[in-house]
């Protein structure tokens, strides 16, 4: 049996971060915007996975986490990818996130021996804050950017590497925790 994955790390969001999502749904019809339980940070989208290879990437989550303590990082700063002037994804930027992209790297490397891509755009940081339906909205979506372009948006611990599942329906995705690495305590 196959499913829908990625390997995440979870983010609580704080109030700051809570506020900036209402902002972003209050844009409109044009934006779809992240739940507030449902922010994270994807390390690797796997897409369709056999089941049978769940043991084999919990094992390469926790050899990418070896040796890896609990750490702190900033959620700080607004952007858009591709670019300001081609709104695809609103994303809150990260300070302190090496220890994630070093994390990523190792999994990239691992998990090409057992069927899965190396990602060609390779990892950067961010929490996708909402996706962009259509153009709707663009310009009031740059000033929020610009707005919060330095904005702190709290910090949070991650001591967990989660591989998730994913169940896309018409009100958005559901995720549900399919197997739990947590980081060492040294």
């Amino acid at each position: 049996m196959r499913f829908r994955a990625f390997i995440s790390a979870d983010m609580v969001p704080g109030q700051q971060l809570v506020r900036l999502l209402q902002e972003l749904r209050r844009i409109g019809p044009g934006l779809k915007v992240v739940r507030p339980e449902l922010m994270h940070v994807t390390l690797k989208f796997l897409g369709d996975t056999e089941e049978a290879l769940v043991d084999d990437i919990a094992a390469a989550i926790a050899e990418a986490t070896r040796q890896t303590a609990p750490f702190k990082v900033t959620l700080k700063g607004m952007g858009a990818f591709p670019s300001m002037s081609n709104i695809r994804v609103v994303w809150v930027g990260m300070e302190g996130g090496q220890t994630l992209s070093d994390i990523a790297s190792r999994l990239d490397e691992l998990l090409v021996t057992k069927g899965f891509d190396r990602d060609p755009k390779g990892f950067k940081p961010h929490l996708t804050g909402a996706r962009a339906r259509d153009g709707g909205g663009a310009s009031r979506v740059q000033e929020l950017i610009r707005q919060n372009a330095a904005t702190v948006f709290g910090e949070h611990v991650v001591d967990r590497i989660l591989l998730k599942k994913s169940v896309l329906g018409p009100s958005g995705p559901t995720y549900s925790d399919v197997r739990e690495v947590r980081l060492e305590t040294q």
